[in-house]
């Protein structure tokens, strides 16, 4: 095992060399070994790997992507070793860091070292102008939140935030102490990230989550991969991709940047991928402009109406008749009687696209020859004003052929955070519905409050207008994550008190409000006993699958407690000892909670045996178990989509963020992105050489990044520009870094969601900040 780092180390000269065209392999078993070994050691790391996503052990704390029914020994990707390695570690935050460490030497640390230094061992207070964070107890520090929130003019005046690794337990509680206080305000990561999906999976087919198995993606004809990174962000995804073709389906990735992960996956489970060339994935590769899918799928749509006038088969006609609403608006929009349309149309697509004709031709000629078809995709379509309209002409696409609600078909959004979905399953959202608000009162014997809620962006206003004054996350590092950092931060420090449920150190505890406090928790590997008995916890993961997960290492510090026991202790000292919510028995015995999460939320019958199953169980998705689809209309919903897309304007790029290989959302494991040829250093610009020829950036030259909204401009000095095979007219840049570049107020229609995909920037001369 090797010390944290004493020193922070530049990020703004990097080793660039040429982007690779295979994923995983050697280098990825070596790296997983390398970074295992530093932070934990062969002794406590190595037992850990075993015990990753197994049924005995515990589940990942990075992505949410599903485990097969059949195990391998090492069901983990790189990208999953790297954070099971930083949870296991035996570096340790104790009171002495930061009596060490002032309060502003650490505001001046960037987000990896700060991470580095290892687990937080003990509840740690900064009161009001203090210099340095110092020990508080437990008892003392429910009892100052409670005293803040008593005080509070309204409970409105509080903010819970969610993280999606929170368990499916200590969410239900999180959110059971937030309604009784008497606030809806519970925004969590998922309005930065798939909110967009939701918004639009709900109004078209009724249900907010994907309708596929991983035994789906396994029998699909074509899989199309869409504003997504599997290589670095789902790697484990890569051998479905791989079984799917081996399988004989046909893969088309849509994306700005060619990924090396869907070029060629070289598994490090076979003989073939250790030693041989791996497996080439894509099919078809589509590098379309930032924000053209809308445009893609619409012109997609218009083309199967116009086949179908010649060729029947083109469409599923029974499946439109029996299932589906608004049909003959959605064909009239796209001029189902104006053949004279279609040249238009499509030229008007291939401006939006950066596609030639012939390859949207080529797509379509796959999609047609395909009887089954599933498609994927994340950020890369989410996060763009146009995101709700994009996600439910992709449902409208797989409406037309029937592609819902059958084997090997369907829709698949792929979560970022291992239990975001399940912790919206249990109640954290700012618009849970009334049926749920219902059976939570009726259980508990209260009447939760039925205004809506803020979500992210509403809270960051909401704080910066000083309206809510108490802001408590459980898990997670907001101002890194957000949006507009600058306003982020001010907003917090404009807050009476700011408390973190944390693991590891990081942006958010040295950007607070006028009192502070950080709470630390045990992680998914770490053993969880109250009293001596030890417990499990559970999690949902994308594909809606439900399972347990127990940690195995000892705790670094007897102080660390659970995220379960830190909410019903915090409750109990909030509501009184006369509060009739067994508060001490939900920490000691989380059958108990699970007990109350059967009679609340549908689906969970029977939740305790059925968590013990080994794998899990899944839960009940009523348009891919029986096409039943609970929209409004008792159908599947087309829907009309005006085509948009983001335009840049002269001397202007569109830029995306992004992560590097190095990288899981906010936590940044080390300096590299081997995939994209970037290594030590992250203040980088990929941008294509022809723009950077016309722009007149040359490789290797630095610039300030310059975002330009209504109410004036951001800035994000210093960056490094790399010359890279990237779409024409866009960009591509890593956050956190570039969070300061997305306005507070440019979000998605319908879902609030920054629009992180869609930024657009011009290039101005280096002012060597940083």
């Amino acid at each position: 095992m090797s010390k944290a780092p004493e020193h922070d180390p530049a990020q703004d000269d990097p080793d660039v060399r040429p982007p690779k065209h295979h994923a995983v392999g050697l280098p990825a078993v070596a790296n997983s070994l390398r970074v295992v070994h530093h932070q934990a050691g062969a002794r406590r790391g190595l037992p850990l790997l075993r015990r990753i996503n197994q049924t005995d052990g515990f589940d990942c704390p990075g992505c949410a992507w599903p485990e097969p029914a059949h195990r391998h020994p090492a069901e983990f990707c790189e990208n999953g070793a790297k954070a099971v390695a930083e949870e296991g570690t035996r570096r340790r935050v104790d009171p002495d860091f930061f009596t060490r460490h002032p309060l502003t030497d650490l505001a001046d640390k960037t987000g990896y070292w700060l991470g580095q230094q290892g687990r937080l061992t003990h509840p740690m207070h900064l009161p009001a102008g203090a210099t340095h964070y110092q020990p508080i107890t437990w008892d003392d520090a429910y009892r100052l939140i409670a005293d803040e929130l008593h005080d509070l003019d309204t409970p409105d005046a509080a903010a819970f935030y969610t993280s999606g690794r929170t368990s499916n337990e200590a969410a239900f509680l999180y959110q059971l102490l937030a309604r009784r206080l008497g606030t809806n305000n519970l925004p969590d990561c998922s309005n930065m990230c798939h909110e967009s999906s939701g918004a639009a999976l709900a109004e078209t087919i009724g249900i907010g989550k994907g309708s596929v198995t991983l035994d789906d993606l396994h029998q699909a004809d074509l899989v199309i991969v869409a504003g997504q990174n599997p290589g670095t962000n789902h790697p484990r995804m890569l051998t479905a991709l791989e079984h799917a073709k081996r399988a004989g389906a046909k893969i088309a990735t849509v994306n700005p940047l060619p990924e090396a992960g869907m070029q060629r996956f070289k598994n490090p489970q076979t003989a073939r991928g250790l030693a041989g060339k791996g497996t080439q994935l894509t099919d078809l590769f589509l590098q379309i402009k930032v924000g053209g899918d809308l445009a893609l799928f619409s012109i997609l749509n218009r083309m199967l109406l116009r086949t179908a006038q010649t060729r029947p088969d083109a469409l599923d006609r029974d499946f439109i008749a029996t299932h589906t609403h608004g049909f003959d608006a959605f064909a009239a929009h796209h001029g189902a009687d104006d053949p004279d349309g279609d040249a238009a149309a499509l030229a008007d697509a291939v401006e939006r696209t950066g596609l030639a004709a012939e390859e949207i031709e080529r797509l379509l000629a796959m999609v047609l020859a395909a009887d089954k078809i599933v498609v994927c995709w994340a950020m890369g379509l989410t996060q763009h004003r146009h995101a709700v309209p994009t996600i439910r002409e992709v449902v409208a696409f797989l409406l037309l052929r029937g592609n819902i609600g059958r084997p090997g078909a369907g829709v698949c959004p792929v979560r970022g955070h291992s239990n975001v979905q399940g912790d919206r399953t249990m109640g954290i959202w700012e618009r849970m519905p009334d049926r749920f608000l219902d059976a939570l009162g009726t259980e508990f014997d209260f009447a939760p409050p039925r205004d809506h809620g803020l979500d992210t962006v509403g809270t960051i206003r909401a704080m910066r207008e000083g309206r809510v004054k108490v802001f408590f996350a459980m898990g997670g590092n907001f101002v890194a994550a957000t949006p507009d950092t600058a306003a982020t931060e001010d907003a917090m420090r404009g807050c009476r008190l700011t408390v973190h449920v944390s693991t590891k150190l990081n942006r958010s505890h040295v950007v607070t409000g006028a009192r502070a406090l950080i709470l630390p928790a045990l992680g998914r590997t770490d053993v969880d006993a109250p009293g001596g008995r030890e417990q499990f916890v559970t999690a949902e993961d994308s594909m809606g699958i439900v399972h347990a997960s127990r940690g195995s290492v000892p705790a670094l510090s007897a102080e660390m407690r659970s995220e379960v026991a830190i909410v019903a202790g915090l409750a109990r000292a909030v509501f009184g000892p006369d509060d009739p919510v067994p508060w001490e028995s939900f920490a000691a015995d989380y059958d108990l909670v699970r007990e109350r999460i059967e009679r609340v939320v549908p689906g969970f019958e029977d939740y305790n045996a059925r968590a013990r199953v080994p794998g899990g169980f899944a839960l009940p998705h009523a348009p891919r178990d029986g096409r039943v689809f609970p929209t409004a209309t008792g159908k599947a919903n087309f829907t009309v989509n005006p085509v948009t897309s983001p335009e840049a304007g002269p001397g202007r790029l569109l830029l995306q963020t992004l992560r590097s290989h190095d990288q899981f959302n906010t936590t940044i494991y080390g300096l590299d992105d081997r995939y994209r040829g970037i290594h030590d250093g992250r203040r980088v610009v990929l941008v294509h050489p022809e723009d950077a020829a016309e722009l007149g950036l040359a490789d290797g030259a630095y610039c300030d990044l310059v975002s330009e909204w209504s109410d004036g401009d951001r800035r994000a000095p210093h960056f490094r520009i790399v010359h890279y095979p990237t779409a024409r007219g866009c960009a591509a840049a890593y956050f956190p870094e570039t969070n300061v570049l997305v306005p507070l107020d440019s979000v998605a229609e319908s879902s609030n969601t920054p629009t992180s995909k869609s930024i657009v920037v011009r290039f101005e001369a280096d002012s060597g900040g940083s």
